[in-house]
């Protein structure tokens, strides 16, 4: 990949890809250090002929992200505690989502959601990404992304409606 590709790229996508890297770690300078990693790892030689243009650059770039995260949780080893008060789920999940006092709870309960649930959820509501690039970061069909959202918002309702 030359320098010029790598540019456009890191231009392009960079926000996106720290938006989605921040859903997963919660911590801006964490989400920082993984995205500059994924970015890295992506104009690697080893990685970067890895892209076949089966799916979008973002998606790609997403997917490395991803495995960063996965990476450096592993070397954290890190857990968090989730906190007893929790947001009223009157409102549906997407517009608590917006709401900036309920956010933090609902990342933290999001934190608690089993996998995929969570990451789909994430990608789909934070990162914005279709559900065909859903499918794509998981090597699923879209069918599956969306099946996985919906069934990933009925267990955060749940939460949210037991820690009312």
């Amino acid at each position: 990949m030359n320098s010029e590709t790598c540019e456009r790229l890191y231009n392009a996508y960079y926000m996106r890809v720290f938006s989605y890297v921040m859903t997963l770690a919660g911590d801006r300078h964490a989400a920082e250090e993984i995205t500059q990693e994924a970015f890295f790892r992506a104009f690697s030689k080893s990685v970067s002929a890895s892209f076949r243009n089966e799916s979008d650059e973002v998606t790609w770039l997403c997917a490395i992200a991803k495995n960063c995260f996965v990476d450096e949780t592993r070397r954290r080893n890190k857990t968090a505690p989730i906190p007893e008060e929790l947001p009223a789920a009157g409102k549906s999940i997407e517009q608590q989502v917006t709401d900036k006092d309920s956010s933090f709870r609902i990342h933290v309960a999001l934190h608690a959601l089993d996998e995929p649930y969570r990451e789909v959820f994430e990608l789909r509501v934070f990162g914005e990404l279709s559900f065909s690039q859903i499918g794509t970061i998981f090597g699923k069909t879209e069918n599956w992304a969306r099946v996985t959202y919906h069934r990933a918002k009925l267990k955060l309702s749940e939460r949210m409606d037991k820690h009312e």
